[in-house]
């Protein structure tokens, strides 16, 4: 009869214990360089150039009763145009008529590929010089809907068929032998489910508009319909100092970091469901 040994290494530690050991030193190195940073950095002439308390007094309440709120405006406006229009996108490339997968495809890939500043800019001086006359509902800000939204609805189409093509194909058989007709089977069993797929994505691209609402000074807004990025820029002009960048920067973390705290949430809770 034959024993079998388990070679043990030579440190007499266990994979889990050596595991341990290594993130206890790994942290250990993180914790010191943070402390020799926060040792070496001069907080005095730091604070004096990018954390003045009087320059954040002068920028309160209007940083957040004009910056942060068009910001969240401008995005909420934008997102749901670009999910309106990608969603009719998505329903064109995905139809069996050559002539909507066409279109569909062309305007997608046109769109993602042109920078949303670009195209910003043509929405908003292109449009009224191409048709005289013409005014967007609700000015600068629905013009900023339409600029911001276009660039969104080609991601937001993409998103929304690859969320259709996700759903089982024997969901769909089943509806269709119950009598439903294609498009109840589509808007009840179809699109429900594909959404419920795509809700992280799809925040995400919350997140982008966020950031590319700080594209709307090309149009030309007044002071009052300032988002977060052109009222800190205003500011950084008058005090030739970089704090308001500094409070535009942290009212923007202020915004995504929520929603990227729900997006990881949603996606651990969509893992669980499958």
């Amino acid at each position: 009869m034959t024993t079998q040994t388990v070679d043990r290494p030579r440190t007499g530690l266990s994979r889990r214990q050596r595991a341990r050991l290594g993130r206890g030193v790994q942290y250990a190195i993180g914790i010191a360089v943070v402390v020799l940073l926060a040792v070496k950095i001069d907080w005095a002439t730091f604070s004096a150039a990018f954390l003045r308390s009087d320059i954040l007094a002068r920028m309160m309440p209007r940083v957040i009763t004009v910056g942060l709120v068009n910001t969240l405006i401008y995005t909420a406006l934008a997102f749901v145009f670009g999910l309106t229009f990608g969603l009719l996108l998505a329903m064109m490339k995905l139809s069996s008529i050559g002539p909507y997968r066409w279109f569909a495809t062309a305007y997608i890939e046109f769109f993602r590929g042109v920078p949303a500043l670009v195209v910003l800019f043509m929405v908003a001086y292109g449009i009224p010089n191409a048709f005289p006359g013409f005014s967007f509902p609700g000015g600068t800000y629905g013009m900023v809907m339409v600029g911001l939204g276009v660039t969104a609805s080609a991601y937001m189409a993409e998103t929304i068929r690859a969320g259709i093509q996700a759903v089982p194909k024997g969901q769909v058989e089943a509806a269709r032998t119950l009598g439903m007709s294609h498009s109840r089977t589509m808007a009840t069993i179809i699109l429900p489910q594909a959404f419920r797929i795509i809700i992280p994505p799809l925040t995400n691209e919350i997140i982008l508009l966020v950031k590319d609402s700080s594209l709307v000074y090309v149009v030309g807004v007044t002071a009052d319909q300032y988002e977060l990025t052109k009222f800190s820029q205003d500011f950084l002009n008058r005090t030739v100092n970089p704090t308001p960048l500094i409070v535009g920067a942290c009212c923007y973390l202020a915004i995504t970091l929520p929603l990227s705290m729900l997006v990881r949430q949603l996606e651990r809770r969509y893992a669980k469901a499958r």
